[in-house]
């Protein structure tokens, strides 16, 4: 599998850290190497740029990437200090690795950010904690540490890469083609889910993806969601409804449209916000006006279909109302009015220490692919120091290094970067022990050498993939410590040594922790998602079946039956979480398998029914007097069916054999006589998407073999 080629906006972003990275290395190792004759600081201002520029992936413009650094300062200084005092025994090494490779690792949790300075933080513990057991030559190590980072966040601010588009401003954008899109043939159905794809988190720079677990983020992640939820009823409204619609769906979609068209401008200036309750008292209008006319004789209801449109505009209107809630929360931090129904907003009214902690313990299972990463990183870590130091061997920071930095999170792709590492590597200490043989001593020959190699390291490497990034370092290494001791061609052999046994060691717990990635993690957590979303589905059918009438236009956010009937889906939510996650990385992996499986219609499955068991109960119109038994037994029999295919696909995920279940016929696929008509298009949306899910797990059935002359049929090709 050959490397990505960087796209020209890559190439350049590429370029220009480089440069940041060289000037911030050079501009603080020659100064403290010839000018103060230090050349322990001179080693770690050399170093700290390369670890948190070059070898942290931390997400974001100069500016954000700049904060990202000058906050992880503290815990560098930490980190060092600590890997400086444990390097006086090398099973206290090994076991300090153990600990900060698990928490660095698992910082995760808190999203891009923490993520990308986390391998530059473990790499400051690395370097300290290997002999010469030194803890004279701490403060220097801390000094230019110091040196190094700040002089990387001031190339940071001054050659800054171009800002990324905003999450917020993405909402704003797919928030005017919804205004624009709720009037008729005001925008093609194609182009409003186009827009709503727009704000999926896979198509988002990771600095902009609204990952952390404060109120904000936790609240533009929901709104993102809503906001396609918002687009996509769009687009069907347009499909199902091409000739116009009613004056007073008109009505409410044009108190949607004006509620989008101010979220939009609230959430790129943060003024102006939309005027509280006005949707919800368009909503409970429309919803009066439904269950007058539901409540008619049977000859002046309006006629089914009208119903049906009834129920998706009201619907519609219901996820515009989720993205003023969550809008409000995103701009203020904290909700200003009341954001019901309080199961889907459970985040809103707690505090950061408090969703820290539900963060942490979400994901402190081995069910989550960050605690299992975490654990991988620790284990190979911990593995590669203590066989470091049982063996003594010469620069042995650098096994760790290639533990740390050519590990993956399946086997099959660790074993595909350390052949290209190795590869690399052997190629460049070929090259840097011909280059220490020819120049032998001569200081002031490395010393003008090192600023150009790295340069050309780290714009290159990057460019042309892992061997020549691995073969270029290389040559970085052998020309730095040139000049801080006498060095011969063996500190080559002594770095192909080194990389070899990290690459071992990084196979075996690639090998032995989790092999498959992310892989079986996501077929098991999407067939919970499901299953646990599914129990929800028999107990939103009961509440519209039971009793008679209809709903009587209880406000938004309120419960027909009181707080007691509310739905249990936080063991969703959280089975959500999970998903999401386990996803996240699979994407990353590219794997060569299962790619007709559609996670993203077992998410879009899951939002459904956990959003029509707040909704329906509120907003569903009861069964009409002259509905009958056998329309009830239809909605009840749906639902049951509805588990069972959620059962049959859970199956298919785990890779086992299902049982074949009922499929709908036209005959059957609306009730005898008139029932919820909430119920029905729900139950009947919640069937499509089974459907589809469960075609895109199950191979495209084989057509049969051609029939020879003879009357025999010959066996299919290959």
């Amino acid at each position: 599998m050959a490397d990505v080629i960087p796209t020209g906006q890559e190439r350049a972003t590429i370029v220009r850290r480089a440069v940041r990275v060289a000037v911030a290395a050079g501009a603080g190792f020659y100064p403290l190497l010839y000018g103060a004759g230090l050349p322990v600081m001179a080693l770690y201002a050399l170093f700290a740029p390369i670890a948190v520029g070059l070898l942290s992936p931390i997400p974001g413009s100069g500016r954000q990437r700049a904060s990202v650094m000058v906050r992880a300062l503290p815990p560098a200084l930490a980190l060092a200090t600590l890997g400086t005092l444990l390097a006086v025994d090398t099973w206290a090494a090994v076991g300090g690795m153990l600990v900060v490779g698990f928490l660095l690792a698992f910082a995760a949790v808190g999203g891009p950010r923490p993520a990308g300075v986390g391998p530059g933080l473990q790499l400051f513990y690395i370097l300290a904690c290997f002999p010469p057991y030194a803890p004279d030559t701490l403060g220097q190590r801390l000094s230019g540490l110091t040196i190094g980072i700040l002089l990387l966040t001031a190339l940071e601010l001054l050659l800054p890469d171009p800002p990324a588009t905003p999450y917020r401003e993405r909402i704003a954008r797919a928030l005017d083609e919804a205004a624009r899109g709720t009037a008729s043939g005001g925008v093609p159905p194609e182009r409003l889910r186009e827009a709503g794809a727009r704000l999926r988190l896979s198509a988002v720079p990771p600095a902009e993806r609204p990952a952390g677990p404060g109120r904000r983020d936790r609240a533009l992640e929901q709104s993102g969601r809503a906001v396609r939820r918002l687009l996509d009823q769009l687009a069907t409204l347009a499909e199902t409804s091409p000739t116009g619609i009613d004056p007073a769906s008109a009505a409410l979609l044009d108190r949607v449209s004006r509620l989008c068209t101010t979220s939009a401008r609230f959430l790129r200036t943060g003024k102006d916000p939309p005027v509280p309750g006005a949707l919800e008292a368009a909503m409970r209008d429309f919803q009066a006006e439904r269950v007058r006319q539901s409540s008619a004789a049977l000859g002046e209801r309006p006629p089914a279909e009208a119903e049906r449109r009834h129920s998706r505009v009201l619907a519609l209107a219901e996820s515009a109302r989720m993205v003023e809630i969550t809008t409000d929360i995103a701009v203020h931090g904290r909700p200003t009015e009341p954001a019901l129904p309080r199961r889907l907003f459970w985040y809103a009214d707690l505090s950061t220490p408090r969703l820290w902690a539900r963060r942490v313990v979400g994901n402190a299972t081995f069910r989550s692919v960050l605690f299992q990463n975490a654990v991988r990183t620790a284990l190979g870590l911990a593995a590669a120091r203590a066989v470091a130091g049982s063996l003594d061997l010469s620069h042995g920071f650098w096994v760790l290094l290639v533990v740390l930095t050519l590990g993956r999170t399946t086997a099959g792709a660790t074993w595909q970067a350390v052949r290209r590492a190795v590869a690399g590597n052997a190629a460049g200490a070929l090259v840097a022990g011909a280059l220490l043989i020819g120049l032998g001593p001569h200081i002031d020959v490395y010393a003008a050498l090192l600023a150009p190699v790295m340069l050309v390291a780290f714009a290159l490497g990057p460019l042309l993939g892992i061997a020549y990034a691995q073969g270029l370092f290389t040559l970085v290494v052998a020309t730095a410590f040139a000049q801080i001791e006498p060095v011969t061609w063996r500190l080559s052999e002594a770095r192909m040594v080194d990389v070899v046994t990290g690459s071992v060691i990084g196979l075996l717990c690639g090998l032995l922790a989790w092999p498959a990635g992310a892989r079986r993690e996501v077929h098991r957590a999407m067939a919970d998602l499901l299953r646990t979303c599914a129990e929800l589905v028999p107990g939103t059918a009961e509440a519209l079946l039971r009793g008679s009438g209809a709903v009587t236009g209880d406000a938004p956010g309120t419960s027909v039956r009181g707080e007691q009937a509310a739905p249990r889906t936080l063991p969703g939510v959280h089975k959500l979480r999970l998903a999401e996650a386990a996803y996240a990385q699979y994407r990353t992996e590219t794997p060569a398998e299962d790619t007709r499986a559609d996670w993203h219609a077992m998410l879009i499955a899951a939002n459904h029914m956990l959003l029509g068991a707040h909704y329906l109960p509120r907003f569903g119109l009861r069964s009409p007097p002259d509905a009958t038994d056998a329309s009830a037994a239809w909605a009840r029999t749906t639902a049951r069916e509805a588990v069972a295919e959620v059962d049959r696909i859970a199956v298919l995920l785990a890779g086992g054999t299902p049982m074949p279940v009922r499929r709908r016929t036209a005959a059957d696929s609306r009730p005898p006589t008139p029932l919820s008509v909430d119920l029905e298009v729900w139950l009947e949306s919640l069937e499509q998407q089974l459907t589809r899910i469960d075609a895109s797990l199950t191979p495209p059935a084989q057509p049969p073999p051609p029939v020879t002359p003879s009357g025999r049929r010959t066996a299919p090709p290959g």
